[in-house]
C-alpha cells in the first residue's frame, strides 16, 4: 500500500510539473518580443533583443508593382536606426507569386537593387493556415483584425512590443501619417 501510495504521489507531482511547462509553452504572446524567427541567413533572431525600439514590420516581395517602396525602406532605417527604430522584412510568396526567389537571391536583390541594409527574414505566409505566429499576433493587435491584403503592408510596433498602427499597401512607409507616428513613437 505504501508502494502504491508513493508511485500515485510522484505520478501527481510529476504530472503536475508536465501540466506546468506545457501551459508555459502555451502562454499566449503579449508582445512582438515573445517571438523567435529565422533571419533571410537561417539564424534564429529573438525579437526580444529589440526592446525598447520602434519596428517598422512590412511584408515584402521582389516582383510587386509596391516594390519601390524598399527605397522609403531603407531611407527611414538609414533616417531614423540612430533613434531607435527598426524596418524589418518579411518576404512572403503569398501575393501572385511575387516573391518566388531563395533567399539567397531576395538578399541579392534586395541589395542591389535597392541597398537594403536593413534586417530581413526568412520567407513567411503572412494569412492562412501556415501564417507565422508574428502575423497572426500583428493582425489579431492591430484595430484592422482582416488578413493581410497585399505585399508591404505596415505595422508599426512601440517600444512596448505593442501594435501601434497598421497601414496598407497604397500607404507608403515615407507618408506623412507614418512619418508622424514613428516620430511619436520614437519620442515615447
Amino acid at each position: 500500500m505504501k508502494l502504491f501510495l508513493t508511485l500515485i504521489m510522484t505520478f501527481v507531482r510529476v504530472s503536475g510539473v508536465s501540466a506546468v511547462a506545457e501551459e508555459a509553452k502555451q502562454k499566449p504572446a503579449t508582445s512582438v518580443h515573445d517571438f523567435k524567427l529565422q533571419s533571410l541567413d537561417g539564424k534564429e533572431v529573438d525579437l526580444s533583443k529589440y526592446k525598447d525600439k520602434v519596428l517598422l514590420v512590412v511584408n515584402v516581395a521582389s516582383q510587386c508593382g509596391a516594390t519601390p517602396q524598399y527605397t522609403q525602406l531603407q531611407q527611414l532605417h538609414e533616417k531614423y536606426s540612430s533613434q531607435g527604430l527598426v524596418v524589418m522584412g518579411f518576404p512572403c510568396n503569398q501575393f501572385g507569386a511575387q516573391e518566388p526567389g531563395t533567399a539567397g537571391q531576395i538578399k541579392k536583390f534586395c541589395s542591389t537593387n535597392y541597398g537594403v541594409k536593413f534586417p530581413m527574414f526568412a520567407k513567411i505566409d503572412v494569412n492562412g493556415a501556415g501564417q507565422a505566429p508574428l502575423y497572426d499576433f500583428l493582425k489579431t493587435s492591430a484595430k484592422d483584425h482582416g488578413n493581410i491584403g497585399w505585399n508591404f503592408e505596415k505595422f508599426i510596433v512601440g517600444k512596448d512590443g505593442k501594435v501601434a498602427a497598421r497601414f496598407k499597401t497604397g500607404t507608403k512607409p515615407d507618408a506623412p501619417e507614418v512619418l508622424q507616428l514613428l516620430e511619436e513613437e520614437l519620442g515615447k
